[in-house]
Parts: C-alpha cells; structure tokens; sequence
C-alpha cells in the first residue's frame, strides 16, 4: 500500500516515528508536510494529502497536527475522504473496520511515540468489514451529495 503523511508544524515530532512504522510493515510512504517549526495552516498540508488519497496516487493518508482535530475537520471537509482523529488503539481499528476510514489523523501533542506507533499498526492492519456497514459508510457518503 502507499501512504502519505501530511502535518503541520504541531506534528513534526511525529512524522519519522510514523514514516518509519509504516515502512516497517511493508509500505511505500510519501511524505508533503511541514519540514521545520514554523508555524504553518495545517489545511493546506490535509488537502495536499488527501487529493492524493482522492486522485489514487495513495492509498491511505495520515495526518499529524497537536491534536489531529484540526486536520480531521479540514480533511473531511474534501469530497471522498472519510477522515477520523485517534488516540488509541481501538478507535483506530473501528475507524478502518465499520467506518471505511482513509485518513487517520492523530495529534502530536496527545500522544507519544509507542501510541503513534499502536496507532498504526492498528490502522494498517485493519481491513473494512463491509456488510451492515457497508450501507452506513454509503449513508456518509450520500451525505457529500446532497449538502
């Protein structure tokens, strides 16, 4: 799978603690966040990421500001993008399993290294479950077209 990550300078603490996680398991990682702490919009870096999730040029986003709320709202504000903020484990498996999620977004603020890390593995090894909640994650999106 190919991820991207997107941050602000919130979550620069993050980014190579994620980055490395996900090459650990297997992935291909593109990385269009902030490089230094200098405060920045951290819209501007959930839209560079999540057009690549819409555009097929990833699969997946992951997206690191203080609290990841700000990235959530600004992602899921992007046609397509089902974006959830985490910070533990099972929200992040549910995110994937009954809510078809294709951001994760966590905040560097909240949590540290080890949880960034469950966060993850969970997020990565987690496949949507379909089935009743297929018709539910089809409700969200209908929810796009008539706003």
């Amino acid at each position: 799978m190919k991820y991207v990550i997107g941050n602000d300078h919130g979550g620069l603490d993050l980014v190579e603690v994620v980055k490395d996680e996900l090459e650990k398991l297997g992935n291909e990682v593109d990385h269009v966040g902030a490089y230094e702490d200098k405060s920045v919009d951290y819209s501007d870096f959930a839209q560079k990421a999540c057009e690549k999730v819409i555009s097929c040029e990833a699969d997946f986003a992951i997206l690191i500001c203080g609290t990841g709320i700000g990235m959530s709202i600004a992602a899921n504000k992007i046609k397509g993008i089902r974006a959830a903020a985490v910070s533990e484990p099972f929200s992040a498996r549910m995110s994937r399993a009954h809510n078809n999620a294709n951001v994760l977004c966590i905040g560097a603020r909240v949590i540290g290294s080890e949880i960034a890390r469950m966060l993850v593995d969970e997020f990565v090894s987690t496949d949507f479950e379909g089935g009743r909640h297929q018709n539910r994650v089809n409700k969200l999106m209908d929810l796009e077209k008539n706003s």
